[in-house]
């Protein structure tokens, strides 16, 4: 039977896993729907720090490196959010989710960890998922469809380079939860993104009740409750249920994709997806042989 620390970071990773389904189901553009998953969710957390009497208490240290992480979750976002759009929620996750890679390749050269042996087969297993998904011959594939992949891979620059700000803010922290963190960020993120609809000329409009309702749902449960799930089942689970978890995201997000969208799947996609996932796991699995 599940601890409660494990249900929380299995229902944390399927709310999280439906964020592409909201981007893809609302009518605004990519930017607007991003800057509301971010308002609307730290938003929500602000007032709960408000209605709790909890103070921020960040050091000026703190609040600069919040902004640096914000600026690398906006590209996050911007990115992400267009790839959703070319190539839908499925395969613009899978490919976010090669942060792994660039993660595992930033501690050895930032933090001089040495990768498990697993971890370095992980990465062409990882490249021969993608290839069997998108098809080796690059140039036949259409350009949206090319963009987008670009823009999956981008997102997952974009969210390494976060959670590794991140990593360091939680370091120095004093607060068990990140909350704090989550909600300056996601505010800050929600400036950024306000502007850059700005001078794209997008509305931040919501042309109906229905896209209120999306958004709504994007920001509280994917955003909000879904990241506050996660980080505050971490201290309690093992690293390879956290890698569960990870796996989890894409997993479920390919099946909203052909659930809800009809995404059709030959069999050597199919295989495909399959090899890139279990690439993710062997990727996230701690470099040590502890759980």
């Amino acid at each position: 039977m599940l601890s409660n620390a494990q249900l929380r970071l299995f229902v944390g990773a399927a709310l999280i896993s439906l964020s592409p389904v909201w981007v893809k189901l609302v009518s605004v553009s990519p930017t607007t729907s991003g800057f509301y998953r971010v308002a609307i969710g730290g938003t929500a957390l602000a007032l709960y720090l408000l209605l709790s009497g909890q103070r921020l208490q960040l050091s000026k240290w703190m609040w600069s490196m919040l902004m640096i992480a914000a600026v690398f979750f906006a590209l996050d976002i911007w990115f992400w959010h267009r790839s959703i759009n070319y190539i839908g929620p499925g395969l613009s996750t899978l490919l976010a989710n090669f942060q792994v890679f660039i993660m595992m390749f930033a501690g050895i050269v930032l933090l001089r960890q040495r990768p498990h042996v697993v971890q370095v087969i992980a990465v062409p297993l990882a490249l021969l998922g993608l290839g069997m998904i998108v098809g080796l011959d690059w140039r036949a594939l259409p350009e949206d469809y090319r963009l987008g992949v670009i823009f999956g891979l981008l997102t997952a620059v974009a969210y390494a380079f976060y959670l590794l700000t991140m990593r360091s803010i939680r370091a120095k922290s004093e607060h068990r939860v990140p909350v704090r963190e989550i909600a300056v960020m996601s505010i800050t993120v929600a400036v950024l993104l306000a502007a850059s609809a700005l001078v794209e000329g997008e509305s931040l409009a919501i042309p109906t009740l229905a896209d209120a309702g999306w958004l709504l749902g994007y920001g509280l449960l994917s955003h909000g409750l879904g990241m506050m799930f996660i980080a505050s089942s971490l201290p309690h689970v093992t690293t390879t249920e956290a890698g569960l978890a990870l796996l989890l995201q894409p997993t479920l997000s390919f099946v909203w994709d052909v659930v809800f969208f009809a995404r059709p799947m030959t069999a050597l996609e199919l295989l495909g997806a399959g090899i890139a996932l279990f690439a993710i796991y062997l990727g996230a699995r701690p470099a040590s042989n502890k759980a």
